[in-house]
């Protein structure tokens, strides 16, 4: 290899870049982290030969996380308790990371603790000391990396005095094993908690983002009312999970007739609450819309869905490669005024 050429390739990078592979990033919040517009969602990626209930093997994982690389699709979700608290969507993280040790620095790694998981005592729960410093040891190991760029406490822990929890985190990021912190399922007064503790600590555990459910056919779910206005006047991003309403915002169930025992929707008993006239016809409406911009379902949500106030990034699940590549191409759509205002007379 001619090393000279290669240092002079490298010194015609230019000093600021706001993508990767033509893929959007933008800050997460108030901060220096760039994530991508579109992530990946991995809840679904385990070991089903195991019996852990997930849906899509590792051999697939492997294939879906190599093409999100060529897509700049790079901001990979995942949790210990995924998959029956099994841990297994951490190993399959893992198992990619140790064949592709060199893409680490280009992926960004969030993960979750609260619950049981490593053990089943009262003390492996929760958000106490304990349980929030293991977990992290645990989850690192699971993935095979020294340090996870986003942590989010999964749920509210009622029980466990907040600056307890505040204090494990405070010696996590102070060893560099989580760099960014967020919170998930978390009402606006429960985030208003969290947020008064912050300035007993370092600016290094500010709470950067919200991760709820959240999409543009149910809106936020009535507990978690309102999170996403607080969130974009609080300088945080909110992070939408289950942006495609579990994916019947896609053609899938345009006819519902090819809907069968297989479609997690239908074996999950989601389906009679989720295809009501009401949705039915929205979907039909969005799926004409689509149809006449040229995009699929999918890419029409997604895209309308990163054009809301305080919204950052979304993390669909992705079961195939070609669903990644469809959820990844709603990440450079752009749509006018005019066809957001259209959607917004659709959804609502």
């Amino acid at each position: 290899m001619d090393h000279s050429i290669a240092h002079s390739e490298f010194f015609k990078a230019p000093l600021e870049i706001n993508q990767f592979k033509d893929m959007p990033f933008k800050p997460l919040g108030n901060s220096g982290l760039w994530l991508p517009r579109v992530g990946l969602g991995t809840w679904k990626f385990g070991m089903p030969e195991t019996g852990d209930e997930s849906r899509v093997d590792q051999a697939t994982a492997m294939h879906i996380f190599d093409r999100a690389i060529e897509l700049g699709v790079t901001f990979w979700d995942t949790a210990p308790r995924y998959n029956n608290a099994s841990g297994n969507s951490e190993r399959v993280i893992g198992s990619w990371f140790r064949n592709n040790p060199d893409q680490r620095r280009n992926v960004v790694i969030a993960s979750k603790v609260y619950g049981g998981m490593d053990g089943l005592t009262p003390n492996h729960c929760r958000l106490t000391r304990g349980n929030v410093k293991e977990s992290v040891y645990a989850s690192l190991e699971r993935m095979q990396i020294d340090s996870m760029d986003m942590l989010y406490l999964h749920h509210y822990d009622p029980v466990t005095p907040v600056e307890e929890t505040f204090s494990a985190l405070e010696d996590l990021i102070r060893e560099d094993l989580v760099r960014y912190l967020g919170v998930s399922n978390f009402t606006i007064e429960q985030l208003k908690q969290h947020q008064s503790m912050e300035s007993l600590y370092s600016i290094r555990s500010r709470i950067l983002a919200v991760q709820n459910q959240f999409d543009i056919l149910r809106k936020e779910p009535v507990e978690y009312s309102g999170v996403l206005d607080y969130v974009g006047n609080q300088g945080m991003d909110f992070i939408a999970y289950s942006p495609l309403a579990e994916g019947f915002l896609t053609k899938r169930y345009l006819d519902l007739k090819l809907v069968q025992p297989g479609d997690r929707i239908f074996d999950q008993g989601m389906l009679a609450g989720l295809a009501t006239p009401d949705n039915i016809a929205k979907l039909q409406s969005l799926s004409m819309l689509a149809k006449s911009w040229d995009l699929e379902i999918s890419q029409l949500v997604l895209a309308y869905t990163l054009t809301l106030p305080g919204m950052g990034p979304v993390i669909p699940a992705a079961s195939t490669v070609k669903q990644l590549e469809s959820n990844g191409q709603a990440g450079k759509i752009i749509l006018t005024e005019e066809q957001c205002l259209q959607i917004k007379q659709v959804v609502g």
